[in-house]
C-alpha cells in the first residue's frame, strides 16, 4: 500500500457517535491521499467490530459511520481490535466481522512504531 502510515486509536461507539466517526473519516481522506491509515479500535470501540455494531452509531450531520468503515475494509485494510477490550466486554474473536483481526499490547505497540503519527479518539 502506501509509504506512509497514520495511525488512528479510536475508543468511542455508540457513546460518542461523532467522535467514533471523525477518524473513520479522516481515514478514508488518508486513504486518497495515498497515506494507509491504521486503525485500532478499543474501549467502548470494539464494540464496531461485531456485525451490525457500527449501525448503531449515528453522529448527526456526518457520514454515516457503517458507510465509513465498509469503504476502509472494501479497500482490503484490515481494523485491528484490543483483545482485553474485547474480553472486558465478553465479545469473542470468532464474533468478529470479516476484515477486523484482534490484537495484544505487542501488536499496538508495533503498529504506533511503524507509523508517521497516531491520533487518539
Amino acid at each position: 500500500m502506501a509509504d506512509k502510515k497514520i495511525g488512528l486509536v479510536i475508543t468511542h461507539a455508540a457513546d460518542d457517535p461523532e467522535m467514533a466517526t471523525l477518524p473513520f473519516i479522516l481515514a478514508n481522506g488518508a486513504m486518497v491521499m495515498d497515506v494507509e491509515p491504521v486503525i485500532i479500535l478499543q474501549g467502548e470501540a470494539v464494540r464496531m467490530a461485531v456485525p451490525g455494531g457500527a449501525d448503531e452509531v449515528i453522529a448527526e450531520g456526518l457520514a454515516p459511520l457503517a458507510d465509513l468503515m465498509a469503504a476502509v475494509l472494501d479497500s482490503g485494510l484490515k481494523i485491528m481490535v484490543c483483545s482485553p477490550c474485547l474480553a472486558t466486554r465478553g465479545i469473542g474473536e470468532d464474533q468478529l466481522r470479516e476484515g477486523c483481526y484482534v490484537g495484544g499490547a505487542g501488536v499496538i505497540v508495533q503498529a504506533m512504531l511503524d507509523c508517521e503519527n497516531f491520533l487518539r479518539y
